[in-house]
């Protein structure tokens, strides 16, 4: 592990310059210089004091834990074409998380799969086009900008009765897809 360069990251992080660091942790502005090139190494001790000047601790410091991706691209998006749509996961790994975001795409005569009661809820925006959502009770028209919210008590799908493709994003807490 390079000590100096994630140091020299961490002090970047909080805006600090070697010289307001130095202050902190009353060390010279040339040996933290130094150490940030990794021509030197510090003691247990030092480091500790630099980490806590910097809001770390040693434990985190020294974590293994990648840091988490936030932004994610076309390259990290996983479709898979079912029940005459297609659903594209815009975020990879949601079975994680809390929420799942997803990109559902209807042809003219399309259908998403329909899901029965569940715990949780759904939220839908409809990019483009217009969709109908059908529920145990009803349905209901949804048209380019408009979105729908609902509880997981109750079976539902969506359809495109109409001409053009659809697009929705389909977000549902917890992951369903």
């Amino acid at each position: 592990m390079e000590i100096g360069s994630k140091i020299k990251r961490l002090r970047a992080q909080q805006g600090l310059t070697l010289e307001e660091l130095a202050s902190r942790c009353e060390l010279t502005k040339g040996f933290l210089s130094q150490l940030e090139r990794d021509l030197t190494s510090p003691s247990i001790a030092t480091l500790a004091d630099i980490l806590e000047a910097l809001g770390s601790s040693l434990s985190e410091f020294f974590s293994d834990t990648p840091e988490e991706q936030i932004v994610f691209g076309q390259a990290d998006f996983f479709e898979d074409a079912r029940d005459a749509c297609t659903i594209r996961w815009i975020v990879p790994n949601t079975q994680k998380n809390k929420m799942e975001p997803i990109l559902v795409e209807l042809p003219q005569g399309g259908q998403s799969f329909p899901s029965g009661p569940h715990g949780g809820e759904e939220f839908g925006y409809v990019i483009a086009g217009t969709v109908t959502l059908v529920t145990d009770t009803a349905a209901y028209t949804v048209h380019k900008g408009e979105t729908f919210y609902l509880d997981g008590k109750r079976g539902h799908y969506l359809r495109n009765d109409r001409k053009t493709t659809a697009q929705v994003l389909w977000v549902s807490t917890p992951p369903l897809f």
